[in-house]
Formats: structure tokens, sequence, C-alpha cells
């Protein structure tokens, strides 16, 4: 059971070296002749037999023993990096803030030291632009115009069971009334006014000042758990005046008769709704507190972590061994890729023991308890084997459900799976889920849902049938029984925006929207860019925030790339003849890679296995450096999080002009069999049709 824990010390020195010390390819000998046809290039030397130069090594080879049909590769990784750096440039433009190119260009193969001077004289232009204009990305995008202009709607706060104050947002909604800084006054002190929530974003609202009735020319969005909201008769409590808007001050003579006959019956927020926010935001984990968490370049095995820092409750982990601190990982405290110390050796987990032989000072191991409880299974009768198959969002290309195998069975419910045609050889490239995990399916389920299956790379037999597919491997399906069917009322529909992770690039919060729902599982699209840049993501993923979470929290959104590049004069021209890169389609296209993953020596390949595939990072070049996030200072002492504590206040009616509390219940919604972009709740049906 715990032979994986124990190959984990191995020396990994031979393979990152190979890596590392790549060198610049030799030019062809001038003595051969070179033709070109169709964009290919063919060398002759005899005359006889065809042979090929890969476009992205420049290695020459027997032309019928390169890769995929058109012959363009020498092998599946010199593919695969083709398309990751292709995707790395477009990334690249994407944290500068730039609009996505119509065709990334492809970064060629380099010599490590003009990599460091590329990058060093990329840095000194970073440092550069940073002096003359800062954060131009940002600066332009409003969540409240961007809606407001597209007649957009947010997802509810109460969908983010996980983020500030989705557990007790109670019924805050249209025609709330709250006192807010009045700024059309002429005063010198600060001064408030009541406003009614005209429409609600997530924790924005579009509010207006009470008296402007049909005029919204000072309508204004701000954030509700911002520190200038307050329930009404807060300013009475305070001491702080109530002085109507300059524009309307004229229009009534008695604005007390005024305000309590437009508040009778109105509600506000509950008296204590600003220390619930802050509550909302006390997190129990803290900086140097060490955590086992998912090895970014090498999926099959964990590494230990410290905390770095804390914002919002996304953690940014730095591994132990990195000296200068610089090799990070951010994810959720809440996220299923970190566990405490220990984890890995009590379920047979495979883990990369740590040079370090002691702690340092002031780091210590998290409490197992703040982690994430995952669901208790009985694996003493009918469970999962190895070799079973079954449908999976891959990891690493998280807009595809794959066709993959289990390769080894865990402790405590945990699996190793792997994608079928796209595997290393040493298993570098497994994953864990476990097996209540919403992102493995049983067999037929993409096709039930109207969903496209990538099938394993070179399985020629199309269209894929799993029928077929089980009868040629001499597999069996695992049983569908085994997997999780609970599905939540969630409450996302088609069309709602977010802010989203970007998994393939953890740092990196977008503007999002909801384009499909399949059950409990959503499609994220990110704003502005291609469809191949989508997720699949489970409706409780603690990687999916309300429209101004970063506003609340601190943290950086990226915004739209069309909205990024609304400053540069061309730039409307440019997106209308941006061309949407297609989607992988599985055998029809080359396999997508995480963002900055390097392009492999093939001398670091065993002879039989496929790439060592990794989340994002570039192994031989450190990435350009993310703006600096504020860094959230942790109470000395929080209590434990409680899944069981629910607080739902309701809204306080006004002092003297109360009204019944309008509790909003929940809507019931039919599980539909097949039916794809429709919500469910209850249990799914899951079945594989048998074929003779």
């Amino acid at each position: 059971m715990f032979d994986g824990y124990d190959s984990c010390s191995e020396d990994t020195s031979s393979s990152s070296s190979s890596e590392e010390s790549e060198e610049e390819v030799a030019p062809l000998p001038s003595n051969l002749p070179i033709i070109k046809n169709n964009g290919q290039v063919y060398t002759y030397p005899d005359g006889k037999s065809g042979m090929a130069t890969c476009e992205m090594c420049g290695m020459v080879g027997v032309r019928d023993a390169f890769y995929s049909k058109t012959k363009r590769f020498c092998s599946v990784s010199c593919s695969r990096s083709y398309s990751s750096n292709s995707k790395k440039a477009s990334i690249l433009a994407r944290l500068q803030g730039k609009p996505p190119t119509k065709k990334a260009k492809v970064l060629q193969k380099q010599p490590l030291v003009a990599k460091l001077a590329a990058y060093a004289q990329y840095q000194a232009t970073l440092q550069n632009q940073a002096k003359t204009k800062a954060a131009v990305s940002m600066e332009g995008f409003s969540w409240g115009n961007y809606i407001n202009s597209n007649s957009f709607i947010a997802a509810p706060v109460t969908c983010f069971k996980h983020a500030p104050m989705g557990t007790c947002w109670g019924d805050i909604s249209e025609n709330v009334r709250v006192e807010v800084p009045n700024t059309d006054c002429s005063l010198p002190t600060k001064v408030f006014w009541i406003a009614g929530i005209v429409k609600l974003a997530g924790y924005n609202a579009l509010l207006r000042y009470e008296g402007f009735e049909n005029d919204s020319a000072l309508d204004f969005w701000c954030n509700i758990c911002g520190s200038d909201i307050h329930p009404v008769g807060w300013c009475a409590a305070s001491g702080k005046p109530l002085v109507p808007p300059r524009t309307i001050q004229h229009k009534y003579t008695n604005w007390k008769a005024f305000l309590v006959k437009r508040l009778t019956g109105a509600k506000t927020l509950p008296p204590d709704f600003s220390q619930k926010v802050s509550e909302s935001m006390q997190y129990p984990f803290k900086p140097c507190m060490r955590v086992e968490v998912v090895d970014k370049r090498h999926l099959c095995r964990t590494r230990v972590a410290v905390v770095e820092s804390i914002i919002g409750g996304r953690l940014r982990l730095v591994y132990e061994e990195s000296e200068d601190r610089t090799d990070d990982f951010w994810c959720h405290m809440h996220s299923p890729l970190i566990h405490h110390i220990g984890w890995s050796r009590s379920i047979g987990h495979r883990f990369k023991r740590s040079d370090i032989t002691k702690k340092q000072d002031g780091h210590f191991d998290t409490p197992p308890h703040l982690f994430a409880k995952v669901k208790e299974v009985d694996q003493s009768g009918e469970w999962f084997k190895e070799g079973m198959k079954l449908e999976a969002i891959d990891p690493l290309n998280l807009s595809t459900i794959c066709v993959a195998t289990i390769r080894k069975v865990l402790a405590d419910g945990f699996l190793m799976i792997g994608i079928d045609g796209s595997e290393a050889a040493d298993g570098s490239d497994w994953f864990c889920y476990h097996a209540t995990s919403p992102s493995i399916f049983p067999v037929g389920f993409c096709e039930i849902n109207m969903i496209e299956l990538t099938p394993p790379r070179g399985y020629t037999k199309l269209p894929f049938k799993w029928f077929d597919y089980l009868r040629e491997t001499g597999s069996i399906a695992a049983p569908v029984k085994l997997f999780n069917k609970d599905v939540p009322n969630h409450g996302f529909r088609v069309g709602m925006k977010l802010e989203a992770v970007d998994l393939m690039e953890p740092r990196l919060i977008c503007v999002a929207t909801v384009t499909r729902i399949i059950h409990r599982l959503l499609r994220i699209h990110f704003d502005g860019w291609e469809e191949e840049y989508d997720q699949w993501v489970d409706c409780e993923s603690p990687d999916l925030y309300p429209v101004g979470w970063c506003q609340l929290t601190g943290y950086q959104l990226q915004p739209p790339a069309s909205q990024s590049s609304r400053e540069n004069q061309s730039a409307s021209s440019k997106q209308k003849k941006k061309a949407k890169s297609q989607q992988y389609k599985g055998h029809k296209k080359k396999r997508k890679m995480p963002v900055g993953k390097k392009p492999v020596s093939l001398s670091s390949l065993p002879m039989t296995g496929g790439v060592r595939r990794s989340f994002s990072g570039d192994e031989e070049l450190t990435p350009p450096p993310y703006r600096t996030l504020p860094a959230q200072t942790a109470p000395e002492a929080f209590p434990p999080p409680s899944t069981s504590r629910e607080f739902s206040p309701s809204l306080k009616t006004v002092t003297t002009l109360q009204l019944k509390e309008e509790l909003l219940d929940g809507e019931d919604y039919n599980f539909l069999q097949g039916a794809s972009d429709q919500e469910s709740n209850g249990s799914a049906n899951f079945y594989i049709k048998q074929e003779p």
C-alpha cells in the first residue's frame, strides 16, 4: 500500500538536468536539398527516403516515423509543446492587458542563456511601464458599468457558501434601504442620506438616493459589504447628519415627513450586518502553517508547502524547498488539493520528501480539522478497481472530459486516475480524485448529457463508442452506483456573471460567465477569451466567487480582454477581426497543455512513455511576476469553521416602520434526463447505452 510513498524519495536529478540543459539544435547540413510543400519541409539526402524536419525542435528524421498525419512534429511532446507555447504567448499578452491576438506567435526553443537574457529584458520593461502607468488594464474596468451596459445578471451571493456572507446573506434584495455617504453635497463635512437598492449583482448594488423617484441621474454602484454602508437608523445612533442631496433639496419642505412615508414598511440591513461581514472574513489558516499540496510539476505526488499569505480565504503556498520563495501555488483553503501533514502516508499517496530535515523557525503543522472533510465511503463491498474505465475532467485541460482509467486505489476512498492515451510512462501525470468527487463520471455520462467526450489520443475508430472501446481494451466500466449523484439546488443559471479562478494560472481571478449547466457541473467561460480556455467546474467549487469579491478582499481582478483593449485606439477593429481559436476536439487537434508548460527535451523522455505533465509554471524559466497582491494579516486565533453552523439573519425593519419579513422559498427543479442545460435538484440517473 505504501510503496508509492517510498518511491517518492527517488532522485529526479537525472530527468531534471536533461530538461534544464537544453541545447540549441544544430542547423541542417547545407548539402541537403530542401523541398517545401504546403508549409512542410522535407529533405532528401539520398534522393529516395522521405525525410521531415520537426517544426518545434528542428530535428530531422524519417518522415514516416514522424507524429500525426501532417508529419509536422517528431514526437507527441513536440506537438504538445508547440501548442503549449502558443497558449503561453496568449497568456503573456493577457497579463500585460493586451487583446488576444488572431494567432499567438509560437515561442521557439532557445538556449537557456538566451531565455534568461530575454526574461531580464522583459522584467526591465515591466519596471519601466510601472513607472509611467500602473494597472492600466484594471482602472478602466467597472463591474457596475459592465453589467449595466450589457444587462447582465450576476450570480447571487447565496450560490457561494464558501464566500463571505455566503451562508448568512439573508433577504438582501431590491428595495432594501441603507444609509450611505451623500456625494451630492457641498458641505465640508461627511454627511449621509438614505438610498434604496435598485439592482443587485453579487456584493455590488446599484443605489438610488431617496427622493429621486424614477430619476437615475445620480445612481451609483457600491459594495454592500463596504465600510460606508449602514442600516437605516445608524446615523441617529452615531450622531451623524442626514442631509438630502443638493439636486433635490428644494423638492420637499418637510423631509422628515417624506422619509416617514417612504420608509414605512421598508426593509434595511440587520443592525449587526457589518459585524457579520467582519466575522465571515476571519480565516483559521495563518502564515507559516505547513500543509501537503499537490506538486504542480508532478501531479502524482504531493509536497510540503508553507502558507505565505491569506487573501479572502485563498492561500499563497510556497513550496518548502524554495529558497527564494518564488516557487508558489495559489488555492483556496477548502481546495481538495491541500491536506494536513501526513495525509499522503496515511492513504498511500506518493509524496516528495523534502531536503529540509527539520522545520524552519516559526513554521508549524496545520491542524487536520481545518481542512475540508470528504465523505466517508465503504470500500469493503463492491468498489473501484484498478483498470476500470470512467470519464473524468482532465485537470490539465479543464475544458475537456476525457476517457480515463483508474490506475491505483488508495485508502479512504481516494483514486489515482490517468487520461487514456496521454499518460507518462512513469505515471507522473496521474492525478488524485476522491470517489465522491464531482469531477469523475460513469461511462456514458457525456453521451447522455450531450457533452463531447475526448477520446484517447491516437484512437482511430471514430466516432468513439464506449461499448467497442471496452471490448477492444478488455476493460470494464466502473459501476454507476459508486459515483456521486447528488445534485444540490445551487441557484446558478446560464448567463450569470461571477468571478472565477483560472485554474491553469491559479493566481488569476477573472471576469467569467456560466455558459452551461449539467446537473451540478458548470461550464465557466472567461469573458473576452476563446472557448478553449473554458473550464468545467463543480457548482460548489471554492474557486468561484460572487461579483465584487475581489473588491471586497483586495484581490486583483482580471478584466475581460476586450475591456483591457479599449484604451488602445485600434482595439475595436482588432476585436472585430479576431478569430476564435478552435476548441480541442480530441483526435483532430493537438492536446492543449497548461499555461507555461516548458518544451520537453526528447532526450529526457522514456522510450515507451509520453511527456510529463504539470500544472502551470515553467521548469526552466521563472514566469513573469504578477502584480503584488495585498497580503491580509491573519488574526492571532480563530475558532475552526463549522460546516453545520447556519446564520441567516432576516433584514431588520426600519424603526416604527416595520413590515412583515418576506422569506424567499427555494425553488424546486425537476431533473430532466438528457437536458444538457437544465438545472436539476436531487439524484441524477447515469447509465451507459448497451449495444449488441
